[in-house]
């Protein structure tokens, strides 16, 4: 028998708990044998009393473990005070958009998810029925009728003279689509029409819900019934969410790809993206997926702090102008460390020459795929992991082995200490690179860069690495504000499509906001659409064109003054002029 060691420090916590001493006294008698006067003995309690924790235990009135938490909010007033009334529509047929409208209409208003829970917990499934002689109407547009037409190109000649719109600024966008040229980008890509709507009208309906403010994931039918965001499309509607669900899923990477490559060249033909200086800063994102049983690997996922099953996207981003430049969601663990090089014959693809440098970091990619960028002449700057002989050798610095750089930029970290070896040996790279320790840039341990550019400067290259800790920022700002995390949405897009989407509408948005003057030259995607995008205003339909009034007064002076042609022909529209007027 092996012997039993002495307990460590902290046992006599544990010893002390009430249910430790009933958990010790239970288990002798009822597991190991013990009378009940040894297990009552053992753990300092009476015979009797021990009789009386075995009678409770065995009739299920005695928990011993306190059962696992569950993440989240413990208690659901609001749903638990509906939970009957809820019960007893469901039971007369009613679906979860009638029941939430009836309980607004009682005074205790609960959402469509909160009601899908309840019905869900109560083991209710999907209510299946034909077309009912009533439409339903969304909770969230009272009195909306649900039976919308079919989508087709707009007829013109239907418009109504005048019309209200909550999105009026969403047509702000279209000069710089015009600009793009989407519908030469839509060709080039390969993506494919349908009978009643083109390509570029797929594209845009599904690009009017980025560009909003309105979160995918709450319903596409809160656009639907809006003239502008159909008017933005070319459409007399837009499509529905199964019909954008099903496009999407026609779509292969090489359509993505091709798309990509056209758009690139107009974002370099616009000086939207630099071809001369070509210096990228590269990174990986992990969409959470929400839903059950997902056949996807895990990846750690940053916002939750742990590893779970997710999709693996990677961007690179253009340093000169911080715009996004390629976007891939079709990776996995084994080609993911080659997404550098599939990037590098991108960016060839489009420019004529490879990127003249990556800015990465440790997990981007392998030290051999480093040696493969260096044999064909692209530089990098990557973080080195900190092995316990790096660590030993950074400890072992003293003080007189930094030297002091001043970077141009503000804030408190603009004086780092830098250590240089000129020339390190690495385990699978072939052949030396250079390796900077910097310390004083924020981060509590010192920061280790290693590059094989032998001929920037050590203050241009530490730079170059800070400006890059800002693709962190930029990313979560474009997830936020373009929804490139909703896979649980209501509109099931094909993940690559959707990423793709993103880097097109973050450059509408970096497009527009060059036209704006003040202080908009480094606003957030977000604040664009909540200031500008989502005014609300008047479309005025003429046949001469189409006049937009946007009438929200505070935010008129920026917009009268800023660069915005009074009129656009708009190629998808047949040629027809759009002009703006801001009241």
């Amino acid at each position: 028998m092996t012997a039993v060691s002495a307990p460590r420090p902290g046992w006599e916590l544990l010893a002390g708990q009430v249910n430790q001493r009933r958990y010790e006294a239970l288990r002798a008698y009822l597991y190991e044998g013990a009378s009940l006067q040894q297990a009552a003995g053992r753990a300092g309690y009476t015979r009797a009393a021990l009789a009386s924790l075995v009678r409770d235990l065995r009739a299920g009135k005695l928990t011993v473990f306190a059962p696992p938490g569950v993440p989240g909010r413990k208690s659901a007033p609001k749903k638990d005070a509906a939970r009957a009334r809820v019960i007893e529509l469901r039971r007369d047929g009613l679906p979860v958009y009638e029941i939430s409208t009836r309980l607004t209409g009682e005074g205790t208003p609960l959402g469509r998810t909160a009601i899908s829970d309840i019905l869900r917990e109560e083991g209710f499934g999907r209510l299946l029925r034909g077309p009912a002689p009533e439409a339903s109407t969304s909770p969230a547009t009272t009195g909306r009728d649900t039976r919308l037409p079919a989508a087709a190109v707009t007829d013109f000649a239907a418009l109504p003279a005048r019309a209200r719109t909550t999105m009026a600024g969403l047509l702000l966008a279209i000069p710089d689509l015009v600009a793009l040229d989407l519908p030469a980008l839509a060709a080039a890509a390969g993506y494919p029409g349908s009978k009643a709507i083109p390509a570029t009208g797929y594209l845009l309906a599904l690009l009017a819900l980025k560009l909003t403010a309105t979160r995918r994931v709450s319903h596409v039918d809160d656009l639907l019934t809006d003239p502008a965001p159909a008017l933005f499309a070319g459409l007399s509607i837009l499509p529905k969410k199964t019909a954008l669900t099903d496009y999407s899923y026609r779509l292969s990477h090489d359509h993505q790809l091709r798309f990509l490559a056209a758009l690139d060249k107009q974002m370099i033909a616009a000086g939207l993206a630099a071809a001369g200086e070509a210096i990228f800063d590269l990174d990986f994102h992990a969409v959470m997926h929400w839903g059950h049983d997902p056949a996807l690997e895990k990846h750690y996922v940053p916002t939750r702090s742990q590893r779970a099953r997710s999709v693996l996207t990677f961007f690179a981003q253009d340093t000169g102008t911080h715009n996004l430049v390629y976007a891939n969601a079709d990776l996995t663990k084994a080609t993911q460390n080659r997404e550098v090089i599939a990037f590098c014959d991108h960016w060839k693809a489009v420019s004529g020459s490879d990127p003249a440098m990556l800015i990465m970091d440790q997990k981007v990619t392998t030290q051999a795929i480093l040696g493969e960028l260096d044999g064909r002449g692209v530089k990098f700057a990557t973080l080195r992991m900190r092995s316990p002989s790096l660590v030993k050798r950074i400890n072992s610095l003293a003080a007189s082995d930094y030297k002091t750089v001043l970077l141009n930029r503000s804030g408190p970290y603009r004086r780092p200490k830098v250590h240089e070896d000129p020339a390190v040996k690495l385990t699978s790279y072939p052949g030396t690179v250079r390796q900077l320790i910097v310390t004083g840039l924020g981060r509590d341990a010192p920061t280790v860069i290693i590059t094989n550019d032998t001929g920037i400067t050590t203050k241009a290259l530490i730079g170059h690495y800070a400006r890059r800790m800002t693709i962190e920022q930029r990313l979560a700002e474009i997830i936020q504000a373009f929804c490139a995390d909703a896979l649980s949405s209501a509109v099931n897009l094909n993940v690559d499509l959707d990423i793709v989407l993103c880097v097109l509408a973050q450059a509408l948005t970096a497009a527009f906001r060059l036209r704006l003057p003040g202080n908009y030259a480094h606003a957030t995607p977000d604040t664009l659409q909540r200031r500008f995008l989502d005014t609300p205003g008047e479309i005025i339909s003429t046949d001469g064109g189409i006049t937009v009034k946007i009438n929200r007064r505070a935010y008129s002076p920026v917009l009268r003054h800023a660069s915005l042609p009074a009129d656009t022909s708009v190629p998808w529209w047949g040629g027809r002029q759009l002009h703006f007027e801001f009241a």
